[in-house]
């Protein structure tokens, strides 16, 4: 003979969306502003006005965590630049 149990369900309250939410996330994903943009692993992490300045930090980037991929973007030219360290 089978035995039954007794399932009890929870339920999780929703969270209430409101305009200050809203605008919390807006707030949050704002557009880069900065031509050139530094991508780790395909994620935009920061954007600089100078193309050595995006360089110099991916460099950075790429020395501290050498399995990730690092790459600078240029968003006006639509081109990516995949940062490889100099040889020592």
């Amino acid at each position: 003979m089978a035995q039954q149990r007794d399932l009890t369900l929870r339920r999780t309250p929703k969270r209430p969306t409101n305009e200050a939410s809203n605008a919390e996330r807006a707030r949050q994903r704002q557009p880069e502003e900065s031509r050139f943009r530094l991508q780790v692993d395909r994620q935009t992490k920061g954007s600089y006005p100078t193309r050595a300045a995006a360089k110099e930090a991916a460099i950075a980037i790429k020395r501290a965590y050498p399995v990730v991929q690092v790459a600078v973007f240029d968003a006006e030219e639509g081109q990516s630049e995949v940062i490889v360290l100099p040889p020592e």
